[in-house]
């Protein structure tokens, strides 16, 4: 890592709240009466039940969605035996996969024990508080042992997911690599370089789909493990085969598998090459694999290969595996993860790889389709499906090998439970990033004097999103980025004030004039104009030399919005530009207009407003579903904005019939289809799930996205400038830099959009 980044990092984990992790209540608790129900005397109650029938802690308390994250710290990924201290961040880290990706509440616990005895005893201790156990970064061999035993021991979901997490997800690659070599596991020859503990979890797991232990040979960091070498611990002693091998590279030639999960480097492109026809390379290592992805495809066309970078083709991560083998567990309270279930797992990876894949997971990966081959012999990380393919997978294999203590009846109810915890769009912000790195673009950053601004500047550049260009005086930029250690090497600066650029200021200056001479400009102003960083940028824009422009950090809305509107001016057919705000919420992202522009819009103008946020929407492949709201349901209160709202509702339905929009309609009413179909089932909003909130006036916009950004902790990306011939967003002031990052990422999405070469 830069110095850069690595500060960074550090600030990413200690900034605002500290750690990444909070706890928060589920209940109401803001009457005495809530906290008598919560607390004292009120908890009395289930606690009796509870104590009554075990089980109803299931019924009564979060134990059924809660998983324990444990690690001794002896085998942090790349860091080795740091110590539990030093691994809290990692495990907090775990955390937040589990909640983002399958909506599971996580303690991470950090245990000072490395003796197994002492490990055992103590994640036995607290077992009751959780509903499952994920062991996390525990050396081997200990790490089997613990498994072992707490599995025996308790009667929940344990799994250790550095062995079993790799095995499941290359089990699947494996499957469906095979199947594209049209060989059979039951015939390859498999070389494995490392023999820890997921390495020897991968290789149990492809016994059970057929491999048999005298197909395979293991090297550890002595060599190869074969009967004859003496020393052997018992974890290893069962690899031991009667070949025996000099080094690697004797080992792969006429190999039909290579596995590895040791170290970068080990592997040479003379060793793929020597290796059988359609020879297949999962080179695991992280965060260097045993053979650069370029290198192996460089000497073999016909390899299939993976890695566990996200950089290249079929990524084995472990986040496509554990946090729905989990789901799947929990749901059914099963009383462990046992091999029918860890096979359901992979079958259903293996399977979901071979469907077609959703044009938003295609499109976040920068190509137009994905196809079942050598490039995709697993599912992206992305891909929204994998919680509605894998959890009910699990589920189903402890059902059938007796292990469920509450088994599901109604599947389809379950795959809709399923898709609404995480909010049918979950995931928006990781989709938008894949979008903008596809094809990035030139972005003017007209504040560059400012250190957030370069920050931002410089990881968007590093992200792959961007490439900048600054504007300000060279002297004060350079100054700050040396200051702050940053890196921008080869990044353009440019002053518009200065005299290497009088030539394009007259150019720039003659063309505004052209634009605007009938508006009261005169060519000399024109010229004058272009000083200021936010017209100069405007003109790199509007000439092409630029294809985006971030500004607002340290002016007025108006001020910026100003030189947009007359440089770059409306698309065509749009009669008033709008700003839209998108908050990214439980139920997936919320898209909130009008904002930030226009102060009282009429009717004819809420209708246009509506119709340009559709249209923003759909082109970040969401369907959107529109509420124009007001303080009246379908005419149950009289006034101006509620009769502009309805009337605005009327207009949208004639003008756009394919449009899924109704009002006027309260909030409340709008986001809670309960509400919605008890007193208002006729409303086209009926069983829609509304994303797009259309507001009758700027005031109650901006009110409501600030409110929500600042009392919910929601975060808020925008606002979006809708309507614009070209991409040029202008950002809240005093933006963060993340706002800023985020803001940076819309804009070469919307520039990617308006300029698809």
């Amino acid at each position: 890592m830069s110095s850069s980044t690595k500060q960074e990092a550090l600030d990413y984990h200690s900034r605002a709240r500290i750690g990444k992790i909070e706890v928060i209540p589920t209940k109401p608790h803001s009457s005495q009466k809530d906290l008598s129900l919560a607390y004292s005397p009120g908890v009395a109650e289930p606690c009796m039940e509870i104590a009554a029938n075990p089980e109803d802690v299931y019924k009564y308390t979060a134990k059924g969605n809660l998983v324990a994250v444990i690690s001794n710290g002896t085998a942090v990924l790349g860091l080795g035996n740091i110590g539990p201290e030093a691994s809290k961040p990692v495990m907090e880290g775990k955390a937040i996969l589990f909640k983002i990706f399958a909506d599971i509440d996580v303690f991470d616990i950090e245990v000072d024990a490395s003796d197994v005895d002492q490990f055992v005893a103590t994640v036995k201790a607290i077992a009751p508080t959780f509903g499952g156990i994920n062991l996390e970064d525990i050396k081997a061999p200990e790490a089997f042992e613990i498994e072992r035993r707490l599995k025996a021991e308790l009667d929940i979901p344990i799994m250790h997911d550095d062995q079993h997490g790799t095995a499941i997800i290359s089990a699947a690659a494996l499957l469906n690599a095979l199947e594209l070599a049209d060989k059979s596991i039951q015939d390859i020859r498999l070389v494995v370089s490392g023999a820890g503990a997921a390495a020897m979890s991968c290789i149990d797991l492809y016994e059970q789909l057929g491999l048999t232990l005298n197909q395979v040979d293991v090297f550890d960091s002595k060599g190869h493990i074969h009967a004859g070498r003496e020393g052997l611990d018992p974890s290893k002693q069962r690899f031991a085969g009667k070949r025996h091998f000099e080094s690697l590279e004797a080992a792969m030639k006429g190999a039909d598998v290579f596995l590895g999960l040791s170290k970068g480097g080990v592997v040479q492109g003379s060793m793929i090459q020597g290796m059988a026809a359609n020879p297949i390379v999962f080179a695991l290592a992280n965060p260097d694999p045993e053979i650069p992805y370029d290198e192996a495809l460089a000497v073999r066309s016909d390899i299939i290969m993976a890695t566990g970078r996200s950089d290249h083709p079929n990524q084995v991560n472990n986040v496509l595996g554990f946090p729905f083998i989990f789901r799947g567990a929990l749901d059914v309270r099963a009383t462990g993860i046992n091999d029918a279930m860890k096979l359901a797992a992979v079958h259903a990876i293996a399977e979901l790889a071979k469907e077609n894949v959703p044009d938003e997971v295609a499109e976040a990966y920068g190509h137009q389709s994905f196809v079942f081959g050598r490039d995709l012999i697993i599912p992206k990380p992305l891909d929204p499906r994998l919680i509605s393919h894998i959890a009910p997978a699990v589920a189903k294999a402890a059902m059938e090998s007796g292990i469920a203590k509450a088994p599901i009846h109604d599947w389809e109810a379950y795959k809709v439970e399923l898709l609404e915890r995480l909010g049918h769009d979950s995931g928006f912000s990781r989709t938008l990033s894949e979008r903008a790195k596809k094809s990035p673009k030139r972005v003017v950053f007209a504040e560059a004097d400012h250190y957030r601004v370069l920050k931002a500047a410089e990881q968007t550049a590093e992200e792959g999103i961007a490439q900048p260009i600054l504007l300000g005086r060279r002297s004060v930029i350079e100054r700050l980025i040396e200051e702050h250690s940053l890196e921008l090497p080869n990044v353009e600066i440019i002053n518009p004030r200065s005299d290497d650029e009088l030539e394009r200021r007259k150019d720039f200056g003659a063309a505004f004039f052209q634009r605007r001479m009938r508006h009261g400009l005169t060519s000399r102003e024109g010229e004058r104009l272009m000083r200021q960083r936010n017209y100069f940028g405007a003109m790199l824009v509007q000439t092409g030399y630029a294809d985006a422009l971030i500004s607002g950090l340290t002016r007025t809305y108006p001020s910026v919005i100003r030189p947009a509107l007359q440089v770059i001016g409306k698309a065509d057919g749009v009669d008033k530009v709008a700003g839209m705000y998108i908050l990214e919420t439980k139920r997936g992202p919320m898209f909130f207009a009008d904002t930030t522009v226009n102060v009282n819009p009429t009717a004819e103008e809420i209708a246009s407003i509506a119709a340009l946020t559709a249209d923003a929407v759909r082109k970040l492949r969401i369907v959107p579903r529109i509420a124009l709201l007001s303080y009246s349901n379908f005419g149950s209160a009289g006034g101006a904005d509620a009769e502009k709202m309805a009337r605005a509702a009327v207009l949208l339905k004639e003008r756009h019939p394919d449009l899924i929009v109704d009002g006027e309609i309260q909030a409340n009413f709008a986001l809670n289809d309960e509400l919605l179909s008890e007193s208002f089932p006729f409303s086209t909003l009926h069983n829609k799930r509304v994303n797009t909130l259309i507001f009758p006036n700027l005031s109650a916009g901006n009110i409501a996205y600030k409110l929500l950004q600042e009392m919910a902790g929601i975060e808020v990306q925008g606002p979006v400038l809708l309507g614009m011939r070209k991409s040029f967003h202008v950002l809240q002031m005093g933006s963060s830099v993340r706002e800023i990052h985020d803001m940076v990422r819309l804009a070469v999405v919307d520039a990617q959009i308006k300029n698809p070469a």
